[in-house]
């Protein structure tokens, strides 16, 4: 069994677990409108944003985060607290709710755009350069949502969560596409016309596995590289939304889990 420890609770809806350069926790508080910090001593604090931010990342002194209220990718910086909004347009139209992003090593920014949870319009991903390039690299999924680059491999995973699965396709880093697509996992066991469980954000391990939180189903789910199953962590709470290792080992798995609220630390 694994060693589940509560290291907060009472958060609105948390998501986008990341540490900082300084090796503190955050996430962020859909419902709550902001950041929630959780420093190396355990004290708290939260940032209020405003809107409804989503996944979360850290790159040079800055966290990143998609808001699906204001429909843009945002920033804060660390240390300053001062929040400014990167991209809120594509295609001269307002980005579609953005969920969930990740830098890959160039310093390009990968971001999926699933549009309402509720609603059956199809998603998107798009990438921002550093050079003020904005494109969508793929479209047609329903509602695309965590992804994770597969170290050392150039291959990028993306979740869709509404129809259950995981697609891997090799990143071109340079020519800003998503080529060689295929279905890479299965995480979820609802039928077609039901949206979850399905799989949400995910994560590599320092064992080289990808670990999937599977909103709706209470787990977390344990593939290795290849995409083949190999064990699911139980959680107490049904709605995992997102996970990341903490650098320095000390807590393990974090896990933010939307239905009672809570940050979690696995010891695996």
């Amino acid at each position: 069994m694994d060693n589940v420890r509560i290291l907060a609770s009472g958060l609105r809806f948390p998501e986008g677990p990341v540490f900082d350069e300084e090796g503190c926790l955050w996430c962020v508080e859909q419902e709550g409108e902001g950041l929630f910090c959780r420093d190396l001593d355990g004290t708290t604090m939260r940032v209020h944003t405003g809107g409804r931010p989503n996944g979360a990342a850290v790159r040079d002194g800055y966290l990143w985060f998609c808001d699906s209220g204001y429909n843009a990718i945002r920033r804060m910086a660390i240390r300053s607290k001062s929040i400014e909004t990167v991209v809120s347009h594509i295609g001269g139209q307002p980005i579609s709710m953005p969920n969930d992003l990740q830098f890959d090593d160039q310093g390009n920014l990968v971001f999926t755009c699933p549009g309402s949870p509720d609603g059956d319009e199809e998603g998107y991903v798009a990438v921002y350069a550093p050079n003020g390039t904005l494109e969508i690299i793929a479209d047609g999924l329903f509602y695309p949502n965590g992804l994770v680059f597969l170290p050392e491999t150039s291959n990028l995973l993306i979740s869709e969560t509404h129809r259950h699965r995981i697609w891997q396709g090799y990143w071109d880093a340079a020519g800003l596409s998503w080529e060689n697509i295929r279905v890479w996992g299965v995480a979820g066991d609802a039928p077609d016309n039901e949206p979850i469980p399905g799989p949400d954000g995910m994560t590599v391990g320092p064992d080289g596995n990808v670990y999937v939180a599977v909103f709706g189903a209470g787990i977390i789910k344990v593939f290795t590289a290849e995409g083949e199953p190999l064990r699911e962590i139980k959680l107490p709470g049904q709605n995992p939304s997102n996970c990341v290792f903490d650098p320095s080992g000390r807590l393990g798995l974090v896990v933010t889990e939307t239905e009672k609220g809570n940050l979690l630390s696995i010891q695996l």
